[in-house]
């Protein structure tokens, strides 16, 4: 804060100017902030078993007691029928999951994408997820950034994508076209068409 208030005249505090709040929500330089240790390293546990040991091996599977085959009246009535009213995704990943457990990443950054670790029929997978909650689900630069960095890193484990598509567009707006909209979104694109695992969209 001293060094940033003698070259730009900014007060700010130590947390404010790059706190675990600020890299979580705002930065996007954390991706998980958690309140305590015990959730921490519960939640750290639960990462670490969904990765493979290292690149060059396949994520590990388990035994599932939710049926791969199941079906799921309930999301007849979570997305609606009207286009432009909003609903929560995460409860749609919810019903379509292994029982209905996923962890997200980046949560409180980009918050109109999701981007998630979870497992169907014990087969680790990656879901990317537009969600209509947050700013109706567009592509903006942070959305962007965070999903082709996801998608990159699902490619790099070997773990397969399934995306949930539920999006109008890019945002519109001066401050998206001056910060390079176009070159953040074709990383996207890039990241997608680069990947070599499976990847389905519905």
């Amino acid at each position: 804060p001293d060094v940033v208030k003698a070259v730009t005249g900014e007060e700010i505090t130590q947390n404010g100017l790059g706190g675990a709040d600020v890299h979580a929500e705002t930065s996007g330089v954390a991706h998980f902030a958690y309140d305590d240790e015990e959730t921490c390293i519960a939640e750290v546990r639960y990462l670490l078993a969904m990765l493979p040991s290292n690149n060059r091996e396949n994520p590990p599977t388990t035994e599932s007691e939710d049926p791969a085959d199941r079906r799921s009246d309930v999301l007849l009535d979570l997305v609606p029928a009207d286009g432009n009213r909003p609903y929560d995704m995460r409860k749609v990943i919810e019903e379509l999951v292994d029982d209905g457990d996923f962890l997200e990443i980046h949560e409180r950054w980009a918050t109109n994408i999701i981007c998630a670790l979870s497992r169907l029929d014990g087969r680790v997978v990656g879901i990317v997820a537009n969600q209509p909650q947050s700013l109706a689900g567009v592509l903006d630069i942070e959305a962007s950034e965070k999903a082709a960095r996801f998608v990159q890193m699902c490619d790099a484990f070997n773990i397969p994508i399934v995306t949930l598509l539920d999006v109008p567009g890019f945002l519109p707006g001066v401050d998206q076209e001056h910060g390079g909209i176009i070159r953040h979104g074709a990383k996207l694109l890039y990241a997608y068409c680069n990947a070599t695992v499976p990847r389905i969209s519905l």
